[in-house]
């Protein structure tokens, strides 16, 4: 079976009612006629949050409307049920009653609690796909990840141990599959080594899915969406984005950090690390081929997509002090590090005079605070002049792993920028150079990213 099978994933917008999970068994059994295929499940849409919420209100003592949540996830999903001709198992929600009217008598409502909560939307989903399945002649069974991923105990964003979960997932799914059996499994959730209910955390299905791929050495990892892909730019900013029918592993997690939000790059690195194509699809138009996202990317020469991340801060340290010391940008990094602050962004002028960084602007104050406190007696001296703050400030970025290499990319990005009167602040691009990002003020980010487009044209 090496590389022969294929996971297909589900997230909650194609598993929204009856006719989506019917569409999803459609598109499984197409799949299922080329390789064998082993899908994920998500909860139905909106059915995380409902859970969350059902807990919240247990904890502060109001059962009456936990109780309500519940009764309206049982008529919803036996409606879909009904709808679908298939037989609707309510044991998951007795269990989730019982769980609630727990939390309410203790008035407490842990991480462990949490994540057995919001566990129930995958196992109330992944049993009505299998049977759908079934009903239409597609032999199916619904598989609990909880059997087969073993994690750590960080509720809420727990880490699979691969090393127990692996042989797990072989010596469960190979014989399934073996007998022409399509497995659906739950997304999102796991089991600690201690035997209890964990969650993996954002776009947990995902990891789900990677996961899977990568201990049975998946020909693809198919990740079904309401979008048509990745697009070369975001389709409500500029008119021409036009779909990436490919892109390396680089170029969609530098796309993925600088603000393109089609996939959670983290959550997939068990199938990069593999070497599996990731597969963008969309459930609604699955005409449409979508995006793979591979070793290699098209070939092509030149930037392949343009992102933006609003809602940030430069802060930059001025001073002729700094020049030949040792340490200064480290200690910067140190101090951001402490306080848990992302740096969106960082470059450092050639005379060491300048150093700059972005940052969200939400940690705007206590960091200033805090590289204040930390260069203290550099300022004091004179060494550093002072620690400035500018927001609002976009980060832009082009992206495309035919950039290195190729000569020019540089002067028409920044050509492109001139054009549209937008001003640089701040100028960074990695050694890999497979992006060159810029800040630019809050107000001109739009602009600077429509220019981008237009002028490049990817």
């Amino acid at each position: 079976m090496s590389r022969a099978v294929a996971i297909h994933k589900f997230g909650g917008t194609s598993l929204g009612d009856a006719s989506r999970i019917r569409n999803a068994a459609r598109l499984l059994a197409a799949a299922r006629r080329r390789r064998p295929v082993v899908a994920v499940a998500s909860a139905m849409g909106g059915v995380t949050d409902v859970l969350l919420q059902a807990a919240r209100d247990a904890e502060r003592g109001r059962i009456g409307l936990a109780r309500k949540a519940v009764d309206a996830l049982k008529a919803r999903h036996a409606a879909a049920a009904r709808e679908l001709g298939v037989r609707f198992e309510e044991a998951p929600l007795r269990e989730l009653s019982a769980a609630l009217e727990g939390v309410s008598l203790l008035r407490e409502r842990t991480a462990r609690v949490t994540d057995l909560v919001s566990s129930f939307g995958e196992r109330l989903s992944s049993p009505l796909l299998a049977a759908v399945l079934a009903k239409a002649g597609v032999p199916a069974r619904a598989v609990d990840a909880r059997d087969i991923l073993v994690t750590d105990d960080r509720h809420g964003a727990a880490t699979c141990d691969r090393k127990r979960s692996d042989p797990r997932v072989r010596r469960k799914l190979k014989p399934i599959l073996a007998a022409g059996i399509l497995p659906v499994v739950t997304g999102f959730i796991a089991r600690s080594v201690k035997g209890e209910t964990t969650t993996l955390g954002r776009s947990g299905s995902d990891t789900t899915a990677a996961l899977l791929g990568a201990a049975l050495s998946a020909h693809e990892v198919v990740i079904w969406t309401d979008v048509d892909g990745v697009l070369s730019a975001d389709p409500r900013l500029v008119r021409g984005a036009r779909l990436l029918p490919r892109l390396s592993y680089r170029e969609a997690a530098e796309m993925t950090y600088f603000g393109a939000k089609v996939l959670h790059f983290p959550a997939v690195l068990p199938a990069i690390a593999e070497g599996i194509p990731l597969v963008i699809r969309n459930s609604f138009r699955p005409e449409i081929r979508g995006t793979t996202i591979a070793a290699k990317g098209d070939g092509t020469k030149g930037i392949h997509a343009v992102t933006a991340v609003p809602g940030m801060c430069l802060l930059s340290l001025d001073g002729r002090g700094m020049t030949g010391v040792p340490g200064i940008a480290a200690r910067v990094f140190s101090a951001t590090a402490r306080l848990g602050v992302s740096v969106v962004m960082f470059s450092q002028a050639s005379s060491e005079q300048n150093i700059a960084l972005v940052i969200p602007e939400g940690d705007r104050a206590r960091t200033v605070a805090a590289l204040e406190q930390e260069f203290r007696w550099e300022r004091l001296t004179g060494s550093i002049d002072s620690v400035n703050a500018r927001a609002p400030i976009a980060v832009v970025a082009a992206v495309g792993e035919g950039m290195r290499g190729t000569p020019g990319i540089a002067a028409k990005v920044f050509a492109a920028v001139a054009r549209a009167k937008v001003n640089v602040e701040s100028i960074a691009q990695g050694s890999s150079e497979c992006n060159i990002s810029f800040a630019v003020d809050g107000k001109d980010w739009v602009r600077a990213v429509r220019a981008l487009h237009r002028v490049v044209s990817i």
